[in-house]
């Protein structure tokens, strides 16, 4: 494969790493990011979205080479590689993948000569803190930041994090970054790139904590999912103003297009219970039960209320089977 060095820019060096901030080898724990790489075929059902070419990092986290990412560099991946910071390339195989906190883990298939990383405490972290966003190829590629905020996050993709970490300045490359503590260990997964509007801050990245994966990663190495019912699944894209939720896109082939939602409808309801944000809309919907229940939506549409009763299903019906061992 190439050197992904070519399309990894360089953070500005009074932008890098402060060693004297930490009590750590900040060198030695910046080896344990990875280079990551997947190829998904065209024909699966995240190819338009999210892209067959995807490339981000992801973390060492234990002797024999498992690696956490973000999971939609690797969604119905067919092929994944692996670059340690000292050039060595090796495939992976998709081990697991959470839809519902968007974790993903990878198994080296070969040793990758990378240290792991010990995992943290999100839950310690608080705004202000200093932090290490780091991407695959040492210091030149991490970024000296800090905790900017902790809160709510709703995903236009049915996606909800109660308690997500924003830190600030932006990572460039932010999607399956290493956020390391003060202490030297893993406290969340690099997920996106967030504006200022979107987060309530300054420009940043939104980090998806770790906390939250240290339940299910047994199960998730053991069985490729997390074990839990899957939520129920409308296949809508959303955004918010004002506390309102209007429908911007719908899957193709998905539930809510099958039910009939438009671009433009306004969600005033589920289930007849009165919701304002997206937030709202997506813990509505996901009380009424697992994927499978019908999900009877209140919409606004050029002047009328009506009711659309969407047949939910669980997302990952829909994706094409990884190369999960």
């Amino acid at each position: 494969m190439d050197d992904p060095r070519q399309d990894y820019p360089e953070i500005p060096e009074p932008y890098r790493p402060d060693e004297g901030r930490f009590s750590f080898d900040v060198d030695e724990a910046l080896q344990s990011v990875v280079s990551l790489r997947s190829e998904i075929p065209d024909a699966a059902f995240t190819a338009g979205t999210l892209g067959t070419a995807r490339s981000g990092h992801g973390v060492v986290i234990d002797s024999r080479g498992l690696v956490l990412t973000i999971g939609y560099l690797i969604v119905e991946a067919d092929h994944v590689w692996l670059v340690s910071n000292d050039g060595r390339a090796v495939e992976g195989y998709v081990m697991g993948y959470d839809q519902e906190t968007g974790f993903g883990l990878v198994q080296a298939l070969q040793p990758l000569d990378a240290p792991a990383i010990g995992l943290g405490s999100s839950a310690d972290l608080i705004p202000g803190d200093d932090v290490i966003v780091a991407g695959w190829g040492g210091r030149a590629h991490a970024l000296q930041a800090r905790v900017s905020a902790r809160k709510e996050f709703a995903g236009y993709w049915e996606y909800l994090l109660d308690d997500a970490i924003f830190t600030t300045p932006a990572h460039p490359l932010w999607g399956g970054a290493a956020l390391i503590g003060e202490d030297g260990t893993l406290r969340g997964i690099g997920s996106l790139y967030v504006r200022g509007e979107e987060s309530g801050e300054t420009e940043g990245n939104m980090i998806v904590p770790i906390d939250i994966v240290k339940a299910i990663l047994p199960t998730l190495r053991a069985t490729g999912d997390s074990g839990r019912p899957p939520r129920p699944w409308l296949g809508t894209f959303t955004a918010e103003a004002m506390g309102r939720v209007v429908i911007v896109g719908t899957w193709r082939g998905g539930p809510a297009e099958n039910a009939g939602l438009v671009a433009g409808d306004l969600v005033v309801g589920v289930d007849d219970k009165p919701v304002e944000g997206m937030a709202e809309f997506f813990r509505g919907v996901w009380s009424l039960g697992p994927a499978g229940i019908d999900v009877p939506l209140n919409i606004y549409r050029d002047g009328d209320l009506m009711t659309i009763t969407v047949r939910s299903r669980a997302r990952g019906e829909f994706y094409r089977s990884p190369n999960v061992h």
